[in-house]
């Protein structure tokens, strides 16, 4: 068994374990033979590509949300609360 892409117009839709002998269909796609550089939503053009998508920026709630939980953290350290403590109480 190897691991082969299944190749959509020049895209990764999947990978999948085959033994390259049994009868597998997969539409329009192509089955390439994969290796390291093989990721679902990855490109191939006769080699494989992938760049990891950029993350977004956090919205304003989510900044917000962190600093009050830093802050509320930063106080039970104060109050003589050990991590293992805090954990148990902010769920992590």
């Amino acid at each position: 068994m190897r691991n082969y892409a299944v190749v959509k117009d020049g895209v990764v839709e999947n990978i999948i374990a085959w033994d390259g002998e049994t009868e597998f269909l997969v539409g329009e796609a192509t089955l390439i033979v994969s290796d390291s550089n093989t990721r679902i939503g990855g490109t191939y053009d006769g080699s494989f590509h992938f760049v990891e998508p950029t993350h977004p920026e956090p919205t304003a709630e989510q900044v917000a949300a962190a600093e009050a939980k830093a802050s509320a953290i930063g106080k039970l350290q104060a109050l003589g609360l050990n991590d293992a403590e805090i954990a148990s109480i902010t769920g992590g």
